[in-house]
């Protein structure tokens, strides 16, 4: 590991003006950031330590909930109102990690955890993410974790939150704090970058932006399904997982709101298969339509065909427990 300052902030303020220095960065839990720093994927000249600014709370807010920034997977996971108001959240963290991970990780780092492509993490491979222009070794290469949807020829890293995806399916807001100006609220799909040809830039974030909180509305739908297949039982990342927020009106679906890990750059959802389920009544067909929409745009390599049918599959049956 190459030397580094360290900064402990007192205040936000403080906090963004320092991460605005050259090769600054934030650290909170570091449970990704530091094994990126041993192998030297990165190298930050100075870590802001941001874990003294009161962003640990979970509060009510605007008729939901508030999480600031350094709220633990452990502690979001456990919290009541959580458990019973959004579950698919619950079940999406605890199918994220360790107990112990969960202990140290934060809400935003989860939010801003990099990539697990191997050849990212070698430092000898050609990764256009890690150093741009260099080339992408896993085109051709070893591809089975790696994205189907919303790729480019530059870049087909996935991205590997699980509780990104919940939080996109139940339309949470990302809150910034810049190193000048007025805070920020992003849209999940307004926040994350797909790869085109500068995959390095992954969100919208600027130099010294601050993820202070996330907000989560009420929830449209009571019915809740975190469903995530994996190559292991135990904390292995997701080959295809499904988030559904599902409300249910005399036998048909009033709302709709799905969102997919293990198939794209970002936690994805497809606004078409949202709006057909949306008033629909629930049958085989029409799952069968939604995963038809979904997948309409997918260039999978060789090596990620499989995940073709596997999320048509894990689509299927989410949406079925969903609507029982």
């Amino acid at each position: 590991m190459r030397p580094f300052d360290y900064t402990r902030a007192e205040n936000v303020s403080d906090a963004c003006a320092a991460a605005f220095a050259p090769e600054a960065q934030f650290i909170a839990g570091g449970t990704n950031l530091v094994d990126l720093m041993k192998l030297e994927v990165m190298a930050p000249g100075e870590l802001v330590d941001i874990n003294r600014l009161g962003l640990d709370r979970i509060e009510e807010s605007d008729g939901g909930l508030r999480v600031g920034a350094t709220v633990t997977n452990s502690d979001l996971a456990a919290d009541a109102r959580i458990r019973q108001d959004y579950p698919v959240l619950s079940r999406a963290l605890l199918a994220g990690a360790s107990g112990q991970l969960r202990n140290k990780a934060t809400t935003g780092g989860n939010l801003l955890q990099r990539t697990r492509c191997p050849y990212f993490y070698d430092t000898d491979s050609a990764c256009n993410k890690r150093s741009p222009g260099a080339g992408c070794a896993a085109i051709g290469g070893e591809t089975r974790n790696h994205a189907i949807l919303g790729t480019s020829e530059h870049c087909i890293a996935l991205h590997p939150s699980d509780m990104a995806v919940a939080m996109r399916a139940l339309d949470a807001r990302i809150e910034v704090q810049p190193q000048d100006g007025p805070a920020k609220a992003y849209e999940m799909d307004r926040f994350y970058c797909l790869p085109g040809d500068t995959p390095h830039i992954e969100t919208v974030l600027e130099p010294g932006d601050l993820i202070t909180s996330v907000w989560l509305p009420a929830p449209k739908g009571t019915r809740q399904v975190y469903r995530k297949v994996r190559d292991r039982a135990s904390y292995a990342f997701a080959l295809v997982s499904v988030a559904a927020v599902i409300e249910m009106e005399e036998g048909r679906i009033s709302h709709a709101s799905v969102a997919f890990g293990g198939l794209a750059p970002m936690p994805w959802r497809d606004v078409e298969v949202d709006a057909l389920l949306a008033g629909a009544e629930p049958s085989a067909d029409l799952f069968d339509e939604a995963a038809d929409i979904l997948l309409q745009g997918a260039q999978p390599q060789e090596g990620t065909e499989f995940k073709l049918p596997l999320a048509r599959r894990a689509l299927r049956a989410v949406l079925e427990e969903a609507t029982l």
